[in-house]
């Protein structure tokens, strides 16, 4: 991996995120998952500032973001052998882990609960940020830089969408204001984010009374955590701790979603046309329906890793064209796939019933 210290300009832009963060400001910065907006996690003053850019409910949980080879009794109390056998296994990498949170640090970070979600991300511009962030001993909050219960972005541009900031060269600073109450965001350039959906996160906080529970689909799926501690974690249960991106809506672009079947995608998009309804579509695979709706189509990879690499992006994309419903090519639904359908349930949870309001309305005249 390349590394992203090694011109001038990416060096004093990380060390200058690093300032900022230090200061209390606010950072947007690239990882695996998606990019993330960033503010000293010991600080509940900075912590508030990205509540109040997103918008985010102040029981709604971020997650830690640390530097490899982090202290992580320093984050966590009663941590179990099998918490450290994960983060032996993938950390780096796209794996929150929720632990019982050390009583030093704020509740901020929780949502007012007594456990923390933590995790190392992989990308080398967070590695070198959070190497950097107090010599490597500071802790980062980052839900995703987007408001909240938006798509999240997966590049620096989208971020810059998002809060409506001004474009910058690669490398450099952006530290335009966020929102009306003059919140700055500072932005770090790292390119697309190689996974494109959120972290799996697994609960380990009451691991002897309820075993590992998976609260959030990723990357990393339930049978590679199985294979490293040898149990499968359990689906969530009314108990669990609140997690980021949990919610039943959430990933959401503006114009609603819906996803339907493969064999019924032809038959749906030509009633709706037929109805006057103008069609954004996101197929996947072999898919040929999209092509002959130009800019209002878009084909991903009949590949988890691949699909979930672009949905975001096809999401933000087709919510610019103004399209009065985007259709999703419901994906396969195998275990492998538990992620982006994880994300696509929830992306089209506040659209529901959408599809049958435009069917039985009268033709639309454009």
């Amino acid at each position: 991996m390349n590394d992203v210290r090694a011109t001038p300009a990416a060096a004093a832009a990380i060390a200058a995120g690093a300032r900022v963060l230090e200061a209390g400001g606010l950072v947007a910065f690239p990882t695996e998952t998606v990019y993330g907006l960033g503010a000293d996690a010991e600080n509940p003053a900075a912590v508030a500032r990205i509540y109040q850019a997103k918008g985010r409910p102040n029981d709604h949980p971020v997650i830690v973001h640390v530097a490899p080879g982090a202290d992580l009794d320093y984050w966590v109390t009663d941590i179990p052998d099998a918490a450290r056998q994960l983060a032996a296994a993938f950390w780096p990498g796209p794996l929150t882990l929720i632990l019982k949170r050390a009583s030093h640090i704020p509740d901020a970070v929780s949502g007012g609960q007594d456990t923390v979600g933590i995790r190392c991300p992989s990308h080398p511009v967070a590695i070198a940020l959070l190497s950097a962030f107090k010599n490597g001993r500071g802790g980062v909050a980052a839900p995703s830089a987007n408001k909240f219960g938006n798509v999240s972005p997966t590049t620096a541009q989208h971020v810059r969408d998002e809060f409506h900031l001004d474009d910058v060269e690669e490398g450099a600073i952006d530290g335009e204001p966020a929102c009306a109450a003059g919140l700055h965001v500072t932005v770090l350039e790292g390119g697309a984010s190689q996974v494109g959906i959120e972290s799996t996160i697994i609960d380990l906080s009451r691991l002897v009374t309820h075993g590992p529970v998976l609260l959030r689909p990723g990357h990393i799926t339930a049978q590679q955590i199985a294979d490293v501690i040898g149990q499968l974690p359990a689906a969530p249960d009314q108990a669990a701790p609140r997690a980021s991106g949990t919610l039943e809506s959430h990933y959401a672009p503006h114009t609603p979603v819906t996803l339907v079947d493969h064999d019924a995608l032809a038959a749906t998009v030509a009633r709706l046309q037929a109805q006057g309804v103008r069609v954004a579509l996101i197929g996947h695979g072999c898919s040929q329906l999209t092509a002959p709706l130009g800019d209002s189509g878009r084909l991903l990879p009949a590949d988890p890793v691949g699909y979930a690499y672009g949905i975001y992006a096809a999401l933000r994309a087709l919510d610019l064209v103004q399209a009065d419903v985007i259709l999703v090519e419901t994906p396969p639904q195998e275990e492998r796939w538990l992620g982006v359908n994880d994300r696509l349930r929830r992306s089209v949870f506040g659209s529901a019933g959408v599809l049958a309001r435009f069917l039985r309305e009268a033709p639309r005249h454009v």
